[in-house]
């Protein structure tokens, strides 16, 4: 279908649209504190890297050779500084009693020691490098490929999503899961998960050289453990708290932003600058309150993990000396194992700082990958039978047979509605604001379903037609017009892509747009800004009746399409519009007397029911509410359109 109107995701929502009547049914969980490990989600995850799983294999193989090696080295430092030492005064003590061939055998030894310690720390360094290279890489192009995956599903499900979705949930929401939530989920898939992999592995490995250098060093340096556990817990109960105010007051503030942003032109106009800046700034505020309480939090756990490092370092330190005191541990190896604790004690609590770190950016992620997976689960309300019946060409007859609709439980919009229409017969749709006019085309194209009744095209249920094989052959032109980025050519053609160059100056010179569009420096190539804002309302809507044109449709809708033109260029498209309306079903919706007085039928609404029904010679004769209508609205039209022709002649 081409929908070639404006009004944003909820164009449809007119009138009595449940836009504008709130309510969420969706089920989406907007609590923005994710879990820091979350099984169920994980497992989810891993389908999205079956393609990858060697990829996978390899990257988590490197990221152990990483820590296998980085983590190895302080023991064999430890090694060599006790073998080398050992060898040194063994090699000194031969040379100061003897001397000659022994002494030197014994420095060549030593000699060896030397560059084969020297070999085993640069290699292991070496393959530690190669290592990361690799994880980095690997983790990279699995992360991003799967990302660029879950953007498309989002686009494509995002798409595919049903007319009452839009209508309920917040566009600056669904964006938000399409780009914010993206990115957490990147940091969770490139570096996030397996960097804390990495962390806990680490921490193995640390205990496993720890206890093989020396178990009564490895347990007095591990003592200090329980009490970083039970202050972690207490830690984790009031930052989840304060991690979820910050979540909860960026996301006030990015609100408030956006819709003043959006409604700038009505914050001018009314003036609101100043208390929408106050209102803006104690958002502002609360947000700056909320993350100092964060960043207090977080200013506990360095220094609190720095103190018991330290503690840990000086019990290692002080037990060595008595142990050398006492005489149970030799020097040379005291002076091994302090290099080799301290090394480890350092790196010991490395990864329990990074994993503090990754704390929030952990969470954060999960969090994300959550709401992208509601996205992805959201189930499209209206969808295509198994068995659907797929037009290849369209007549343009439409029937509506005894049609109750409501957009929310208990408040009616239709009530047992009538109407059939003849293929190529314009029907006019006229009432009140909230009569239910909109709703009737909106059921047409199906982008709701109705309650009870039938909705037939050519005969079939809409319930039955396969929706695209329905909607190519419908053009929509709204109120508002709506314009994509890119060329005036490329928008023109948006429905129909297969329309040649000429076929869109044609369609242009046809609703009278082609004369202002050859003014343009760059003619048809001329790049529109978003929503086409260097064009007027008027070069817009132009644009849009080209663009319904252009697709040749079987069955046209007009919704006040010619409300935001003037006279006098709406003067220029009243022969075109007569020639798009010929022999086409055609639904107008217009307040403007020229183009309600050549229907065919008038339907005049109110509160979902017709009241009358007629052309326009026949509503006058009745001098019914239609009369009433267009004594009160439409004739201040008539007359301007009089006094123009009288001007003219």
């Amino acid at each position: 279908m081409a929908y070639w109107g404006g009004g944003g995701a909820g164009g449809w929502s007119q009138g009595q649209g449940p836009a504008q009547r709130g309510g969420r049914s969706d089920g989406w969980d907007y609590d923005e504190l994710g879990k820091i490990y979350d099984v169920d989600l994980l497992k989810r995850l891993i389908p999205f890297m079956a393609p990858y799983k060697w990829r996978t294999v390899a990257a988590v193989f490197s990221m152990l050779l990483v820590s296998a090696t980085t983590f190895s080295q302080p023991y064999f430092m430890a090694e060599a500084l006790r073998n080398i030492t050992s060898a040194l005064i063994e090699w000194k003590e031969v040379r100061d009693s003897t001397g000659g061939a022994e002494a030197q055998l014994l420095l060549d030894e030593l000699n060896q020691m030397v560059l084969w310690y020297g070999i085993l720390l640069m290699g292991l360094a070496s393959v530690a490098f190669v290592g990361m290279f690799f994880q980095r890489r690997l983790t990279g192009y699995i992360g991003h490929n799967i990302l660029r995956y879950l953007r498309s599903e989002m686009f494509r499900h995002l798409n595919r999503l049903s007319m009452p979705f839009y209508d309920k949930e917040e566009v600056g929401r669904v964006m938000s899961r399409v780009t914010s939530d993206v990115t957490t989920l990147q940091e969770l898939m490139t570096t996030g998960f397996l960097t804390v992999l990495a962390d806990i592995f680490g921490l193995g490995l640390i205990v496993f050289f720890m206890f093989i250098l020396d178990p009564m060093l490895a347990v007095v340096s591990l003592s200090v453990i329980p009490v970083l556990m039970i202050f972690m817990g207490f830690w984790q109960k009031y930052a989840a708290r304060a991690f979820i105010r910050t979540r909860v007051a960026i996301a006030l503030v990015n609100s408030n932003i956006n819709e003043n942003v959006s409604g700038i032109r009505v914050v001018q106009a009314l003036r609101r600058e100043k208390k929408n800046l106050e209102q803006f700034d104690e958002l502002n505020s609360e947000n700056f309150d909320s993350n100092m309480q964060a960043v207090r939090l977080q200013g506990m756990v360095m220094p609190t993990v720095e103190v018991l490092s330290s503690i840990a370092t000086v019990a290692v330190l002080i037990v060595i000396a008595m142990r050398v005191f006492e005489g149970s541990l030799d020097p040379v190896d005291a002076a091994a194992f302090a290099l080799g604790f301290l090394l480890y004690i350092q790196r010991f609590f490395n990864p329990v700082r990074d994993i503090v770190l990754q704390y929030t950016q952990l969470q954060r992620a999960m969090a994300g990958a959550h709401r992208i997976f509601e996205v992805l689960d959201t189930k499209p309300v209206i969808y295509d039978k198994s068995e659907a019946h797929e037009f290849e060409k369209i007549e343009g007859r439409v029937d509506f047979e005894q049609v109750d609709f409501e957009y929310l439980p208990d408040i009616p919009v239709l009530r047992k509605f009538d109407l059939h229409v003849n293929p190529g017969e314009t029907i006019a749709l006229v009432g009140h604001t909230g009569a239910g006019k909109t709703s009737i085309t909106a059921l047409i194209a199906r982008f709701y379903d109705i309650q009870s009744g039938h909705v037939r095209v050519d005969g079939y249920d809409v319930r039955d037609i396969n929706l695209s094989s329905l909607t190519r052959r419908m053009s929509v032109v709204l109120q508002e017009p709506y314009l994509f980025s890119g060329t005036i050519a490329s928008n023109i053609r948006y429905g129909r892509l297969d329309a040649t160059d000429e076929d869109v100056r044609q369609a242009a010179i046809a609703v009278g747009a082609d004369e202002f569009v050859m003014e343009l420096p760059e003619g048809y190539s001329t790049q529109l800004h978003e929503r086409g804002q260097n064009l007027s309302v008027g070069q817009r809507q132009l644009i849009s009746f080209a663009r319904a044109l252009v697709a040749d449709p079987a069955i046209l809708v007009l919704d006040e399409a010619t409300a935001n033109i003037d006279t006098a260029t709406e003067k220029v498209i009243q022969e075109a519009l007569s020639r798009m309306l010929s022999g086409r079903t055609s639904f107008v919706i217009a307040h403007r007397l020229s183009t309600i007085r050549s229907a065919d039928r008038i339907v005049v609404m109110s509160e979902g029911e017709i009241i009358e029904i007629g052309n326009h010679d026949q509503l006058m004769d009745l001098n019914g509410h239609y009369a009433d209508l267009y004594r009160m609205g439409f004739q201040e039209i008539s007359g301007e359109d009089a006094l123009s022709e009288t001007t003219q002649g």
